[in-house]
């Protein structure tokens, strides 16, 4: 299992490696929100640990910017100790809090249940299946007629969203929060490319979709 650790102080850094190393992870470092980035896109982290304040961008805007693509949890270094703070992190996309300064036992533990969580999650969902489609979110795989479909992180996210909520009209503002983050509710021709992306790879005639109905001025509804 990988983490990344995002964060600007060596000396936290050592101390974080040190102890996660000794859990059995594999730990990648930056020292930058940029350089965390490129490395999160990259290495395809199994969790992300962010310090709030990074030289170069904020931690919130960094988590945001990440949960436009990717689901991995993500837990949260910092100093400030202010519950707006907090409640911004979390808002943001984070899936928990440390408070510096933090002792190596607490950090374990709260690494440990952001992962036991993770993988209940993927074990207890369910395979979906609509046409010649199989949805198994388990495994993180799409297969169309038996064979692999290749799908970006933001097409997997958005689908998965859709097969959570089957049967339901999806606003345009609701999919874009759930998919792309809180701050990117506007902005809805995101949305309309990347659900035609849908419908080319996963319907049998995107042109007359069965499965990824527009509502008209609404939204989208999926159907099985």
């Amino acid at each position: 299992m990988q983490v990344l650790l995002i964060e600007d102080e060596p000396q936290i850094r050592r101390f974080v490696r040190i102890a996660l190393e000794n859990d059995g992870w594999r730990v990648h470092e930056a020292g930058t929100g940029e350089r965390g980035l490129i490395e999160a896109g990259t290495r395809q982290p199994d969790m992300l640990i962010v310090d709030l304040g990074l030289p170069d961008m904020e931690g919130v805007d960094l988590v945001r910017e990440f949960r436009s693509w990717s689901d991995v949890p993500v837990l949260i270094l910092s100093a400030r100790s202010e519950e707006r703070e907090k409640v911004e992190a979390l808002d943001a996309g984070a899936d928990d809090y440390l408070t510096k300064p933090f002792g190596v036992a607490e950090l374990s533990a709260r690494v440990r249940a952001l992962q036991r969580r993770r993988l209940r999650a993927h074990e207890t969902a369910p395979a979906i299946r609509f046409g010649p489609v199989e949805l198994d979110r388990s495994r993180r795989t799409v297969e169309r007629d038996g064979k692999p479909v290749h799908l970006t992180q933001i097409e997997y996210r958005l689908l998965c969203v859709l097969a959570a909520n089957a049967g339901k009209v999806m606003t345009h503002r609701h999919l874009m929060q759930e998919v792309w983050g809180p701050n990117h509710g506007e902005r809805g021709h995101y949305l309309r490319i990347y659900m035609s992306r849908l419908r080319q790879k996963l319907e049998t005639d995107p042109a007359q979709p069965v499965h990824f109905v527009t509502e008209t001025g609404v939204g989208y509804r999926f159907q099985i």
